[in-house]
């Protein structure tokens, strides 16, 4: 034996959550912001904050897994249902989900949309800047055809009290042809170097709609929060 140090399987989070080593997915920026507690601080503290016993969460953008596994271990929420785009972040999400123990939460490989069908996906070196937009950064490595389901049925059928959205701009478009009545509070990352003005007010507008306003306490930024109602001082 030559006495050189074993590496764990598992990065661990100060917040004790587990992600298994992947190269492909974990590159070594994003295991060190793992590491030390920096990946989307943001947004797990907001989600935290809004999130009560019993609530369903919807989750566009699953990324990592950090969010819903947070979420699933952190917090007292009945289920949250993540929808991913990306196939390969898709199956380490459910990976991520497994070796923490969840068992309230569901993964589906699938975005929404305005309507049933499928939609081109880009997918890039940094694969969590891939999305549906081939003009939205470089480095694309692969296109991928990815099953598109009816975001206003969807949102009908989960009925979920908390939206969770990071999905690189597709906030503009998805955002507006989804049903949000049922919906108690949301953390929306905003994506307005590929929006513009237009999109982020697409995003202000449909939560208005169903009847949300922006929650500056839990905003930071492009992490914006929207919430139904909130004690009056």
């Amino acid at each position: 034996m030559d006495g050189a140090p074993v590496q764990s399987p598992m990065i661990k989070t100060p917040r004790g959550l587990l992600f298994p080593r992947d190269m492909e997915v974990l590159k070594p920026r994003i295991a060190g912001s793992l590491r030390r507690g920096l990946y989307e601080t943001k947004e797990g503290d907001a989600v935290l904050r809004v999130v009560q016993p019993g609530d369903v969460v919807l989750e566009l953008g699953g990324g990592l897994g950090y969010i819903s596994t947070l979420l699933a271990k952190k917090s007292e929420a009945a289920h949250v249902h993540v929808y991913e785009a990306n196939g390969v972040l898709a199956d380490y999400i459910s990976r991520v989900h497994a070796a923490n123990g969840v068992e309230n939460a569901t993964v589906h490989h699938a975005m929404l949309g305005k309507r049933k069908g499928t939609k081109a996906f880009h997918v890039r070196g940094n694969i969590l800047a891939s999305s549906t937009d081939e003009t939205h950064g470089d480095g694309v490595q692969r296109t991928d055809t990815v099953d598109v389901v009816n975001a206003r049925q969807q949102t009908r059928a989960i009925k979920p009290t908390v939206l969770v959205c990071d999905i690189e701009g597709g906030e503009a478009e998805v955002l507006p042809e989804m049903d949000l009545s049922t919906l108690r509070a949301a953390v929306v990352e905003l994506h307005p170097q590929w929006t513009g003005p237009e999109g982020v007010n697409a995003v202000f507008g449909a939560m208005m709609s169903a009847g949300l306003a922006y929650y500056p306490k839990l905003s930071t930024r492009k992490v914006v929060t929207f919430r139904r109602a909130w004690p009056l001082k």
